[in-house]
C-alpha cells in the first residue's frame, strides 16, 4: 500500500472537531424522553458496574488478535 492509501490526518482539521459544538440536532420527543425515564428505572446500577469491570478487566487481558498495543 502506498501513503496515499492511508492518509495522515491534518491536526489543524482535529483542532476544529474538537472544539466544534457536538449538540443534538433536534431535542427528544416526548416518546423518547418518557422511554428514556422508564428504561433508567429498571436498571440494576450495581449489576450494570460489574459486568463492566469484567468486561474491562476480560479486555486488558486480551492476548493475539484483538489485542490493543499501546502506542
Amino acid at each position: 500500500m502506498t501513503d496515499q492509501d492511508h492518509p495522515t490526518p491534518d491536526p489543524a482539521d482535529e483542532q476544529a472537531d474538537a472544539t466544534a459544538a457536538h449538540d443534538a440536532d433536534r431535542p427528544p420527543t416526548e416518546e423518547e424522553e418518557r422511554l428514556a425515564e422508564q428504561g433508567a428505572a429498571g436498571v440494576d446500577k450495581d449489576a450494570v458496574t460489574a459486568h463492566e469491570r469484567e468486561m474491562a478487566e476480560k479486555g486488558a487481558s486480551v492476548k493475539g488478535e484483538g489485542q490493543i498495543s499501546p502506542s
